[in-house]
């Protein structure tokens, strides 16, 4: 928890703010994180990080059963030992009818919203600012796990839903259906009402607002929004899912003009491999930097039972996506991160004590790539590895989560529990992080 002395310091630097005349870097200010070309600055200094993800912060900084105060500061602890200095949370999720979703969740389809989750969200930001961490916070998500836009879509079209992996919808009906919600404007417009109350919120650990906190780098729009899983639908919504991006950047800008904008995309792979889609999609001044998401296995680059046998195109695909992600920033003129990559242990195991030999090798390419970037000014960034077990653990031989677990692991609900995250004990994983951050000269950024 914060003490009186740095509560203080936070009142004196906001005091501050207001007392800068025209023209004059507030201290507020110069501990924000900016975008300035294609590169981020904090306090005109350029600013690379190593980071990751950690869906559940607001689940454990919750003063709830769910929550667990004491492990979020454990887990907080050992990521700044290893020298992360970013990381990508949850910040939304709907109380849905959909399969594996996760629950509590931050709301419902009142607008009456879980103070408990977003108490948790205050602890969670005062705990990272504690540290000089800094957090990019998605307040939506395409996918059912965290309930998503298809929930704010089930709110208004009377209660018409269906699940991701059901037999009965074989890919891509799922996110050909979610993608209905860039045109209901009753279902973008509760949607908006929550940015609003959350990007507008106090933090009550605190006391400072969440447009005027460090602590928070940017926000994201959602977890990897497309405009749709086929051609045939993708195509004719780009117009509807343009407004979207726009429109919700916008609103959020006029919110918090303090912070960072990103869509939260998986790059050409959200874009129907469209690069056109892509620069369009993040040419909004509004917009201030893209992302890439990268998942061989799940994108058929890495086969699981032959880690070894599929390596070498595995290999080439992730280093060409890196480089055509890298040519679209420069043409943007913005920054990049690689803000989820993840990689299965070795023989299709879940078990913490399985090896890591091709992961390490998958985060050894992501970390080559940023490091060469850093080294000659490129637009890459910083990187989020996809993420955090830490101390959680698998709750079930079969691996899978169950509604009412509270072992939360990175891997979120609707995926086997061990499957991409890092745990506590991945020792190999964790020295390469390591070296990614000494190569890098990532440091915390004092708050």
């Amino acid at each position: 928890m914060f003490t009186r002395r740095s509560m203080m310091i936070a009142g004196a630097a906001a005091l501050a703010g207001c007392a800068a005349g025209p023209g004059l870097a507030s201290p507020v200010d110069r501990t924000l994180v900016r975008r300035e070309g294609m590169r981020f600055t904090i306090g005109g200094e350029a600013y690379h990080y190593a980071g990751t993800n950690m869906w559940y912060g607001a689940y454990l900084g919750a003063d709830a059963a769910y929550g667990n105060r004491p492990r979020l500061a454990r887990e907080l602890d050992r990521l700044a030992a290893l020298g992360i200095t970013n990381i990508r949370a949850l910040a939304g999720s709907e109380d849905s009818p959909l399969r594996n979703s996760v629950k509590p969740s931050f709301r419902d389809r009142g607008s009456d919203y879980n103070q408990a989750l977003l108490g948790g969200l205050d602890h969670f930001l005062a705990e990272m600012g504690r540290r000089g961490m800094r957090a990019v916070l998605y307040l939506t998500n395409f996918w059912e796990w965290s309930g998503g836009m298809a929930t704010y879509l089930y709110w208004n079209n009377g209660g018409r839903f269906i699940d991701m992996n059901d037999p009965a919808h074989p890919w891509p009906e799922f996110p050909d259906f979610v993608a209905g919600f860039y045109w209901s404007p009753e279902a973008v417009a509760m949607y908006h009402d929550y940015i609003r109350a959350v990007v507008g919120r106090i933090n009550t650990v605190t006391g400072i607002a969440y447009a005027d906190d460090p602590t928070i780098m940017a926000w994201q729009l959602a977890n990897e929004p497309r405009p749709g899983g086929s051609e045939a639908i993708g195509r004719p919504n780009l117009p509807a899912f343009y407004r979207w991006v726009e429109g919700t950047a916008a609103l959020i800008k006029s919110l918090d003009p303090n912070h960072l904008v990103s869509t939260g995309s998986e790059g050409l792979k959200g874009c129907l491999e469209d690069a056109q889609c892509v620069i369009t999609e993040h040419s909004p001044d509004s917009i201030d930097y893209l992302t890439a998401h990268i998942w061989p296995q799940n994108w058929g680059w890495a086969d699981p039972q032959d880690l070894a046998g599929s390596w070498p195109r595995c290999e080439a695909l992730v280093r060409d996506y890196i480089v055509r992600h890298v040519a679209l920033a420069e043409q943007l003129g913005k920054p990049l991160v690689i803000e989820e990559f993840g990689f299965p242990r070795d023989g299709v195991s879940y078990d913490p004590a399985a090896a890591t030999s091709f992961r390490d090798r998958y985060y050894g390419l992501i970390y080559e790539a940023v490091e060469a970037s850093v080294a000659r000014g490129g637009p890459l960034a910083g990187s989020n590895f996809w993420s955090w077990n830490g101390e959680g653990r698998a709750q079930h031989e079969d691996w899978r989560f169950r509604n009412g677990d509270i072992s939360y692991l990175g891997d979120p609900p609707h995926e086997p529990q061990g499957w991409y995250g890092v745990f506590d004990g991945d020792e190999s994983t964790q020295r390469l992080i390591r070296g990614h951050v000494r190569a890098i000269g990532a440091a915390p950024a004092q708050t």
